[in-house]
């Protein structure tokens, strides 16, 4: 008999080639299965709400495992902890859920930040985990242009050439953006994203930001349904997936 147990996860994108097992390198899904084998000694298969690009850091990713009765929730936390120990992981909680829960499927929405530090000096301590952005950024401009994505729209310009959603259609239900000391934050809400969706939205608003566009050039850019007609895509580093929503289990 086995237990379903579903993990809250924190990592460091940076050594890694995204959360997916990969061949060319390690993964943040391979690095909790090994983690898992070396105590249960038995192949694990941790299931992801969803994926991560290489880079891309998270406060929050969520997955369930499945694992022998005898390994209590706080059990597996423990375990997978002491063995992640050598690597950027950390399990931040464990519970029990029913075996009919899906990390993946079962989730209702998605949360991400994006930071951007826009100042001529280079980061000393946060190297990797923001985006440094050179130039100045003007907040306001930005928020006039994230009001024209929210909402339902075919976010085509916006997408991945990779994208393998089977529809560019999304409900961006949240795109704010709001000031910490001297860094632009920006927070975007979906049931679901497009790949690359968030890091490319980021890229066009400090187009705006930065006063090469005009707020009014985003929905020009969106109702294009080109990628090209839309700015560039912000790096990897600065993304952070912050949490995953479920329906009361």
């Amino acid at each position: 008999m086995t237990r379903r147990i579903l993990i809250t996860i924190e990592y460091d994108g940076g050594p890694f080639v995204g959360w997916q097992r990969q061949e060319n390198g390690p993964s943040v899904q391979t690095a909790i299965e090994d983690a898992a084998k070396a105590f249960i000694h038995a192949p694990v298969a941790v299931v992801g709400a969803g994926r991560t690009d290489a880079g891309v850091h998270a406060t929050g990713q969520v997955a369930h495992i499945d694992v022998p009765e005898k390994f209590t929730a706080n059990r597996i936390m423990e375990a997978l902890n002491a063995h992640l120990s050598s690597v950027p992981v950390t399990i931040q909680s464990a519970s029990q859920v029913p075996r009919d829960f899906h990390a993946r499927f079962s989730a209702v929405g998605r949360r991400y930040l994006y930071r951007i530090l826009p100042r001529r000096q280079p980061p000393a301590l946060d190297s990797g985990r923001v985006w440094h952005h050179k130039h100045k950024l003007d907040p306001k401009l930005m928020v006039r242009a994230a009001k024209h994505l929210l909402g339902h729209h075919d976010f085509t310009s916006f997408r991945a050439s990779q994208c393998q959603a089977e529809t560019p259609f999304r409900t961006l239900d949240r795109l704010d953006i709001e000031t910490i000391g001297e860094e632009i934050h920006i927070h975007a809400e979906a049931r679901s994203f497009l790949h690359h969706q968030v890091r490319n939205i980021t890229g066009t608003l400090a187009f705006v930001g930065a006063g090469k566009w005009h707020p009014d050039n985003v929905k020009t850019a969106l109702e294009a349904v080109d990628r090209r007609a839309a700015g560039p895509t912000a790096p990897a580093h600065g993304l952070y997936l912050v949490g995953v929503d479920y329906p009361k289990i």
